[in-house]
């Protein structure tokens, strides 16, 4: 494209942009005068569509003033219909209420109770509708009337049972009449008084012959006779349902009634005729008449429900019996005492239904429990007499055979009697009988505990033999007896199960009281005084085993310790005294673990006792070991390491059934045994340099006791003047023990594990072997 016809093109899009400039503005000129015409409009149709409304509005008010005209006369027809219906359904009860009262006095003149008993419901329920009626005379003279009648009624149905049951004599000839089974309908209605009242006098009069015949002076009254009470009421029970069972409402439970009041009386008379004679009381009639009595309150209970207990005249609520969870109820009681754990350790039973009678009778028979609970008393002292007696004449446990170690027969024996004897306590009271019984047994767990378990405890004797070096020397396995025979270490080990056996049962018996016996008394059963006791005889027990074991072990300890270390010339097998150590480890720990088989815990005590001894009194021992030689040294540790060897192994030594021994165990003997190795370790290394060897001690031992670095010097035979310029740089080169915590002699350092050190001992007894 050219200049030229560039500068054309460009003209001609300006003049069009021109034009269309020009028509939009020469458009816009009439815009203002129409938007004004257009609002004129719209405020004109505003105006019209308010009139509209108004028009509208109204119209609506002519409407509405319209329809309450038209509806004002049939809300009027309604409220007049409404009560028009009222006042016709009140006079048909009025009607119906001054008919039935005159229909209600006529029948009661006739005695016409079967009529009467639906008629005078029926008017009663007419009657509640004119209540807000009373201030009119008409209606409360009525009212009155109805009052009257039933006053009436109640004093005419009283003489009538009157007629028929007078309180002296016998009853009417002719039995029971439909007259009466009516007037006890009526009665329902009345006032509850009025049947109370009938409730009463027939059970008075029914029960009237129990009073005469068993009268405080008469022979049958005495406890030895107190089947014949429970015999009569059951005979007059059944008289009763034969001859009245349908003349009085089922409802009445009148035969539950008689038994329950027949119950007071008989319980209030025991009562009277036992504080009368209460030193004919003994302990066999006693525990008769509560047995007959617990039966009979069960036979009860499986015949009635109880219902009469809370709403009878006169009758009180007997106290609601705890949960049935004594374990000693569930089962015979076998000979030996074993089914004693089983029903200890049985899970706890659905429970049994309560009965509502329990106690109504037997309640009498606590003020007088205090004769079974000496005779308890009696008898228990006189058993651990005889247990003394029998264990004196029997002597202790055979060693090999199936007593050695077992539990005592004593203790099951023991245990099955106060189980017979709670049986009968509970099936009384759960009251304070409950709390004296316990606390007699608890006197005598005490004396079975000190006169049985710790009374024959063998006893040690305080002085122990020597042996001299020839002796170990020239001793052969089997040769040295420990301080205790096989037998009294039987012994011990059947105290110790017993003494474990009481304190379980004795746990197991407390819990079993605590839910027996009354909620209010539950803090006052407490047998953790019995439970430390027998503890106490077991840590003896435990004690004695550890001592016996320990004395017999001292004497070889002492020869270590008087051995001529200097003049080892070489390392040989163990030193005769571990062969001792040994042989003494060998005889007593297979006897006390088969004996304590069943106690396996207390063996591990036993082990975990012996080696807590046996282990600081070695150490001691080696350090009276004095001017110790390198070789001397060696050999010394090689028996340490026989002896770790044998105490890692004591749980199962001489068992054909190796088990691995407790961690906890394992770790005290590793911990011990391996300062002793530490020990040996340091009076074996040269003592020049000596800045390296007090070093070389610090990080053995870990322990800044002077003293303990002094009796290291006395075993390397050091002379005091070295001594002295040693404790000196041992002093300063004792590490600074952290801020916040005291400058004790005591450091802490990391222990060699088990698999350090006993990689070091194989290293050392290569290096023996080589040598040797």
């Amino acid at each position: 494209m050219s200049l030229t016809e560039y500068d054309l093109f460009c003209v001609c899009s300006f003049r069009c942009l021109d034009d269309n400039i020009r028509t939009v503005v020469r458009g816009q000129t009439n815009v203002g005068q129409d938007g004004r015409q257009a609002l004129e409009e719209a405020q004109v149709a505003i105006g019209q569509l308010f009139g509209k409304i108004k028009d509208i509005k109204d119209k609506a008010e002519k409407s509405e003033q319209m329809v309450k005209e038209i509806t004002r006369d049939i809300k009027q027809l309604d409220h007049a219909k409404r009560h028009l219906t009222t006042s016709i359904t009140t006079l048909n009860h009025l009607h119906m209420l001054a008919g039935g009262v005159d229909s209600l006095e006529a029948m009661t003149r006739k005695r016409q109770y079967g009529e009467v008993a639906n008629l005078l419901q029926g008017v009663v329920n007419v009657l509640e509708h004119f209540h807000k009626y009373m201030g009119i005379p008409q209606i409360r003279q009525l009212s009155e009337r109805v009052k009257v009648a039933q006053s009436e009624l109640g004093t005419q149905i009283l003489a009538d049972f009157e007629e028929a049951f007078p309180a002296q004599g016998s009853k009417r000839a002719g039995g029971p009449s439909n007259v009466l089974r009516d007037a006890c309908l009526v009665a329902n209605v009345l006032d509850p008084r009025i049947k109370q009242e009938i409730i009463k006098k027939f059970i008075r009069q029914h029960l009237s012959e129990y009073m005469v015949l068993f009268q405080e002076n008469q022979d049958v009254a005495w406890l030895d006779k107190i089947d014949r009470r429970y015999a009569w009421i059951k005979r007059q029970l059944v008289d009763y349902e034969e001859k009245y069972g349908r003349m009085f409402p089922e409802e009445w439970c009148m035969t539950e009634r008689i038994a329950v009041e027949f119950c007071h009386i008989t319980r209030t008379e025991l009562a009277k005729v036992m504080r009368t004679r209460a030193k004919e009381i003994e302990v066999k009639l006693l525990l008769f008449a509560i047995q007959r009595t617990t039966n009979f309150e069960g036979l009860l209970a499986k015949r009635f429900s109880g219902c009469t207990l809370t709403d009878g005249p006169g009758v009180k609520k007997p106290e609601t019996p705890l949960e049935s969870t004594n374990p000693f109820l569930e089962d015979e009681i076998g000979e030996d005492g074993s089914e004693m754990e089983e029903d200890l350790d049985r899970p706890k039973k659905h429970k049994a239904p309560d009965n509502p009678f329990h106690g109504i009778i037997s309640k009498c028979f606590e003020p007088h429990l205090y004769v079974y609970i000496e005779s308890q008393d009696k008898n228990l002292g006189e058993m651990i007499d005889r247990f003394v007696s029998d264990f004196r004449a029997q002597g202790p446990p055979k060693a090999g055979t199936e007593d050695g170690g077992a539990v005592l027969p004593s203790c099951a024996d023991l245990f099955v009697y106060y189980k017979k004897c709670m049986v009968q306590c509970s099936q009384l009271s759960t009251g304070e009988p409950m709390i004296a019984f316990t606390t007699i047994f608890q006197k005598y767990l005490r004396e079975y505990a000190w006169k049985i378990l710790s009374g024959n405890l063998p006893k040690t004797s305080s002085n122990s033999g020597g042996l001299t070096i020839k002796s170990l020397l020239q001793e052969k396995e089997g040769s040295e007896a420990a301080k205790f025979t096989v037998e009294e270490l039987c012994l011990i080990c059947s105290i110790l199960s017993t003494a474990e056996y009481c304190l379980a049962t004795t746990q197991q018996l407390e819990e079993k009281l605590k839910e027996k016996v009354d909620k209010t008394l539950v803090e006052r059963i407490n047998l953790t005084g019995e439970m430390d006791t027998f503890s106490n005889v077991i840590s003896n027990s435990i004690q004695l085993l550890v001592q016996d074991l320990d004395a017999a072990c001292d004497p070889a300890l002492t020869a270590m310790s008087k051995m001529p270390w200097q003049s080892v010339e070489h390392v040989g097998d163990q030193s005769p005294y571990v062969t001792s150590v040994i042989m003494h480890i060998k005889q007593n720990v297979p006897i006390i673990r088969d004996n304590l088989a069943s106690t396996r815990k207390y063996f591990t005590q036993f082990c975990i006792k012996f080696t807590n001894s046996f282990i600081p009194k070695f150490i001691n021992h080696l350090f009276r070991c004095k001017t110790i030689s390198m070789v001397g040294a060696e050999q010394l540790l090689l028996d340490t390491h026989s002896l770790k060897t044998v105490l890692l192994d004591l749980p199962s030594i001489g068992s054909q059934v190796v088990r691995k021994a407790p961690a906890s165990y394992t770790k005290i003997v590793v911990k011990g045994m391996t300062r002793a190795e530490m020990i040996l370790k340091v009076v074996m290394a040269p003592h020049e340099p000596s800045v390296v060897f007090v070093d070389n001690y610090i990080k053995l031992l870990a322990d800044g006791n002077p003293e303990t670095f002094q009796k290291t010097l006395d075993m390397k035979g050091l002379k005091r003047s070295e001594q002295s310029s040693m404790l000196e740089l041992f002093r300063q080169r004792l590490p600074t023990p952290p801020s916040g915590t005291d400058g004790g002699p005591s450091l802490s350092f990391s222990t060699p594990t088990p698999e350090q050190e006993n990689s070091r001992i194989r290293k050392l007894e290569k290096l023996i072997k080589k040598r040797l």
